[in-house]
């Protein structure tokens, strides 16, 4: 039967299981990316596997987030990361080089392979025609470790691309049509693949772009397959031998198909607060602006920043707005330079920020309570930005440049076409120069590890209890993202490496007397709605239930990511039923049998609920896999108990 590229990838790197999509798989990953952010309790979680080496052929640590140092917090993160990197035989990439997935599509990526990375954004390296997934830091360190990375199978969207894209019309306009389509659920325990005649004009960044943001969908990742552009860009990138056709076989098969003819595109804009709020620019009511930030790790390419560059020349930006420009790495940094992008950019009034993810994740660049923030970023979850009353819109670089000139966003295609400055020619050496490369075995064995007092290993759960109690601490509704519980920004994330402390900020936003009830009460229960958990893969959000002793969340559906980073750690995840009654904060529930029914395979498990008659019944929904990590106290435990061996050596 002729496969998909999607499956050809994975049945290359298949170690167990079948291509069933629901069905578990483990797979043997090439390349392990983690950043700083999430990238400290990955490293202490390895640790705890007590291996000497880590036993992937690559493994690069970013330090792209917790860079604003406004005390000496993140700098503890760096020496921990740096020194743990030379003793376990990663490569290390300093604090402002540049955004782990443009950095990692410049120097690492390689067609064919399978890539697992501790963000939810690692898609990005699809674009070159490898599979390329986010998951969560205990999950990234055990595929780091040799036990490989075990996932549900996922099904497989055919996007057949036709069609050349209309002035001003931009490959961020592609992705913001398919969130258009399918929303922010839409895709969860999909693949989106790319095929069509249309990808003769898209280039490596272009794709890059879509796969990077195909994750708002809810989606797994996003395939392109690796041809003559593939080429062309690893060619650029001084890795002529990395490159090989890579392609689904004639008249594969898709789990479902859906056409985009790009020729019919107009510019997009996602409004506030969600990705999936999608509409075009030229719909939207008369809307003033007082920021624009271009750059993060969705459009921060040398195509992109001199797309703006080009639409600015010989202006100004507007005295009302503040303008921000992020380049994704050192790399296009001086490719922007020496071509001139950067002083047309600096004489237009644009800010140029360092290579670092910045105001994408709240650190800086913070907007104006309820003043519109356009920006060309990926999410626009409430409070990402830094302010609890955001109203940031997502944009291509052509929106926002033309906006930055008005004042109000102002759809693009009403402007004359523009002329771009031809690149000036990488410099690959920056990357090589700046990135360490793995020590050998004999000097890593004396490196010693150094971790400063703001690091704090999580702690391992119990095994599960065979039958629970608990008050519900928190009702919040569908959608809620991992943002919400483990809060972007500089003071925040600054406290990512120690749970005790991160656990202060959970719920903040939706309630700031969480924390304080969680402990009073000796933990609980979280009910939740639709998408539970959506957006970052930062398992601290996982952590920090677990460690407040909250082993049980029962919500209406959860994020691809977010639902496994809670049974890594020992968190049940049950979900509730259609028209199950709204219940109410302070309501006792008791589970008898919890264990037992997750162990034995069933489906639903009762619930007693205090001053109710009869009995709530809700679902289980777990693979056979899931259930024995649950069981067992989560998937440190689980390994521990020999539930899962090694499946290489080195």
């Amino acid at each position: 039967m002729p496969d998909n590229l999607t499956y050809k990838i994975l049945r290359d790197h298949l170690v167990d299981g079948d291509l069933v999509p629901g069905t578990d798989i483990t797979v043997r990953p090439d390349q392990i990316l983690i950043e700083d952010a999430t990238g400290t309790m990955a490293g202490m979680q390895f640790e705890e596997l007590g291996i000497d080496s880590i036993r992937v052929p690559l493994a690069v640590m970013y330090v792209d987030h917790n860079v604003l140092q406004i005390d000496d917090k993140n700098m503890q993160d760096h020496r921990y990361l740096r020194t743990f990197c030379e003793r376990y035989g990663l490569r290390y990439s300093p604090a402002g080089h540049g955004i782990s997935h443009y950095i990692h599509l410049e120097r690492f990526v390689r067609p064919g392979q399978l890539l697992i990375g501790a963000d939810s954004h690692t898609s990005t390296a699809g674009a070159a025609g490898m599979f390329a997934t986010g998951a969560g830091g205990l999950e990234v360190a055990v595929a780091m470790g040799g036990y490989g990375f075990d996932f549900p199978c996922p099904r497989v969207i055919g996007v057949e691309l036709v069609g050349k894209l209309r002035n001003a019309v931009e490959p961020k306009d592609i992705v913001l049509e398919i969130l258009r389509r399918y929303g922010v659920r839409g895709g969860r325990g999909a693949v989106f693949e790319f095929y069509g005649e249309a990808l003769d004009d898209l280039a490596i960044a272009a794709r890059a772009t879509i796969a990077n943001m195909i994750i708002e969908t809810g989606a797994t990742t996003a395939v392109f397959p690796s041809d003559h552009q593939t080429r062309a860009w690893l060619n650029q990138q001084n890795r002529e031998a990395d490159y090989q056709p890579f392609a689904a076989d004639p008249e594969a098969n898709y789990d479902e198909r859906i056409c985009i003819d790009l020729s019919t595109l107009v510019p997009l804009v996602a409004v506030p607060h969600s990705p999936g709020n999608v509409v075009p620019v030229s719909e939207l009511p008369d809307t003033p602006i007082s920021q624009v930030c271009v750059g993060s790790s969705v459009n921060s390419s040398y195509e992109d920043l001199a797309t703006v560059a080009a639409a600015l020349k010989g202006h100004l930006v507007h005295p009302r707005v503040q303008m921000t420009v992020t380049p994704g790495s050192r790399q296009v940094l001086r490719t922007i330079v020496e071509s001139g992008v950067y002083q047309d950019l600096m004489q237009s009034g644009a800010r140029l920020l360092e290579p670092v993810c910045g105001p994408c994740v709240g650190i800086g660049q913070a907007p104006l309570q309820g003043a519109a923030s356009l920006r060309t970023f990926n999410r626009n979850f409430p409070g990402r930005s830094g302010t609890a009353e955001d109203q940031v819109y997502l944009c291509s670089p052509s929106t926002a440049a033309a906006s930055a000139l008005t004042g109000r966003i102002t759809d693009p295609s009403t402007r004359e076409p523009i002329e771009l400055r031809p690149a000036a020619l990488p410099d690959t050496r920056i990357h090589d120069a700046l990135i360490t490369a793995s020590l050998p075995s004999h000097t890593r064995a004396t490196i010693v590890v150094e971790r400063g007092p703001n690091l704090v290993a999580p702690v391992i759960p119990d095994p599960l209890s065979d039958d629970f109690t608990g008050r519900i601490l928190i009702n919040v509704g569908d959608d809620i993202s991992t943002g919400d519980m483990a809060p972007d920004g500089a003071i925040a994330m600054s406290v990512w490496s120690n749970i005790s402390l991160c656990a202060q900020f959970m719920f903040n936003r939706l309630d700031p007397n969480f924390h304080d009830r969680a402990v009073e009460w000796g933990g609980g229960i979280i009910i939740g709605g639709d998408n539970y958990g959506q957006g970052s893969s930062r398992e601290h959000a996982a952590l920090i239930p677990m460690y407040l002793g909250i082993r049980v969340i029962a919500a209406r559906s959860y994020a691809r990511i977010h639902r496994r980073n809670l049974i890594a750690v020992g968190v049940v995840p049950l979900v509730l039923p259609l028209g199950a009654p709204d219940p109410e904060i302070g309501q006792e529930w008791t589970i008898v049998g919890l264990r037992d029914a997750i162990l034995n395979g069933e489906d639903k498990v009762n619930v007693d609920v205090s001053g109710q008659s009869g009995q709530l019944t809700i679902n289980i929904d777990l693979t056979d896999g899931e259930r024995g990590i649950l069981a067992a106290g989560g998937l440190l435990a689980y390994i521990r108990e020999g539930g899962r061996t090694p499946i290489t050596t080195g």
